[in-house]
């Protein structure tokens, strides 16, 4: 049926110095991210891709654009590929934010963590499995549809797809600018490939 790549956002300057962006606006990519998101668009431009989804924040959409810009297409935003909601958490450091109790939670537990004045990891989970299925639903069998989103919603949701525990998805890794693959048919879904690098071609 049908096949969805995963794309995670480029690389913005969040990612490089170690905070977390969460949904704050006015996060673009970076030179790097921009050479990402272009070399993405070369390798693809011949694909035969239907069509183009984005979480809506800035960094994805500059993900995405350029791809979407390659095939013809426009690209959709689609709500259930946002960032999962960090609240508080938000613009704060990773090396301030590892001094909390909760970070070991985020790590050990994640299931049962709730970011404060944020969504849960399993709230977020579903809403991304909810997000893939209705894309799925509105393509035809065989099409191969893009979806640019973030690294833990990406992670969550491959896990609950390839039945890992919800409290070991932290194992997954999932790079700027990577691609991951997953193939919906009427049988379990399957994964076809994580955290795949086709973005060298300029980035490097």
């Amino acid at each position: 049926m049908t096949t969805i790549l995963l794309i995670r956002h480029g690389e913005n300057d969040y990612v490089k110095k170690g905070r977390m962006a969460g949904r704050l606006p006015g996060v673009h990519l970076n030179e790097t991210g921009k050479l990402q998101a272009l070399s993405l668009a070369e390798n693809m431009a011949d694909w035969p891709i239907k069509a183009v989804y984005s979480s809506p924040l800035e960094r994805t959409m500059e993900t995405a654009e350029p791809i979407a810009n390659a095939l013809g297409l426009k690209v959709i935003p689609d709500q259930g590929l946002f960032e999962i909601d960090v609240g508080d958490w938000q613009d704060k450091t990773l090396k301030d934010l590892r001094r909390r109790k909760l970070w070991k939670k985020v790590h050990l537990n994640p299931s049962r963590m709730q970011f404060p004045g944020g969504e849960s990891f399993a709230d977020n989970q579903m809403r991304m499995r909810n997000a893939l299925e209705g894309i799925v639903s509105n393509h035809k069998q065989k099409d191969l549809i893009v979806c640019v989103s973030h690294s833990d919603p990406i992670k969550l949701v491959v896990a609950y797809y390839i039945g890992m525990a919800l409290d070991m998805f932290q194992r997954l890794t999932i790079s700027p600018a990577s691609v991951t693959g997953l193939y919906f048919s009427e049988y379990p879904t399957r994964l076809l490939m994580l955290n795949y690098d086709i973005s060298f071609t300029l980035a490097k």
